[in-house]
């Protein structure tokens, strides 16, 4: 991880120096990755639509026949809720009511009655042998997550510390569906503010994604490894991107 944390400073430094962009740089930028983020961590939870299809849907409002209907609102909803990250990359801080906007933009077509609202009901991880925390428990645990994201006392490196809040927000899972992608803005978001770039998580590491969520619950390192690696490499994409 540490060996990561070094690459990743060197490469910021890199970035950092080719600031500011141009306008429209910025905003090409942004729609780059509001396709990749969408399509990526849609179809790490099993989403069927390609990155070009993500394109046509996002872009063109289009659909492609054979698809299953919901793959089309995840694609939709993940796409309002990523322009809504962005409006909040511009502040210093994650309040509980932007959590819920985020996950009632993503989920609003897909359950209206539930998108932005807590879990009123128990929930459970195919394939996990740890419980998640009952509904009684969630709105005062999202109370600490939001107030640990305020703590002035961090001393963590900024990859470090939005790794570990999206790992923190999958443990208390607190909506009934969506955690996932809500945790992926989340830490992206928090990337953003602290003046990185948006990290993807390809949906090749799927596996690796998901087993080291489920060993984070006794050791969190492999899972923390792995989200510097997906920062590192997008860096290096987006430092490619600019450099051609």
């Amino acid at each position: 991880m540490n060996e990561f944390i070094k690459k990743i400073d060197e490469l910021q430094k890199q970035i950092n120096e080719m600031r500011p962009l141009a306008r429209e740089t910025v905003l090409s930028l942004r729609d780059y990755y509001k396709i990749g983020l969408t399509w990526s961590s849609n179809a790490i939870e099993g989403n069927t639509l390609t990155e070009t299809e993500t394109k046509v849907v996002l872009e063109d409002g289009l659909t492609v026949g054979g698809k299953p209907l919901r793959d089309y609102l995840e694609a939709q909803g993940h796409g309002d809720a990523y322009a809504y990250m962005i409006s909040l990359a511009k502040g210093n801080e994650i309040t509980e009511a932007d959590i819920l906007k985020l996950h009632r933009l993503f989920f609003v077509k897909i359950d209206e009655e539930n998108a932005g609202v807590y879990r009123k009901n128990r929930v459970f991880i195919s394939g996990s042998t740890h419980a998640l925390p009952v509904p009684e428990k969630v709105p005062g645990l999202m109370k600490e997550f939001i107030n640990g994201l305020k703590d002035p006392g961090r001393k963590e490196h900024p990859v470090i510390t939005a790794a570990k809040a999206h790992l923190d927000f999958v443990f208390i899972h607190p909506f009934i569906d969506g955690n996932g992608r809500v945790a992926r803005l989340l830490m992206n978001l928090i990337l953003l503010q602290e003046g990185y770039n948006i990290a993807l998580i390809p949906p090749v590491l799927r596996g690796e994604y998901i087993s080291s969520i489920e060993a984070a619950y006794e050791n969190s390192s492999d899972f923390l490894t792995l989200m510097c690696r997906c920062v590192y490499e997008t860096q290096k994409d987006y430092l490619r991107m600019l450099k051609e």
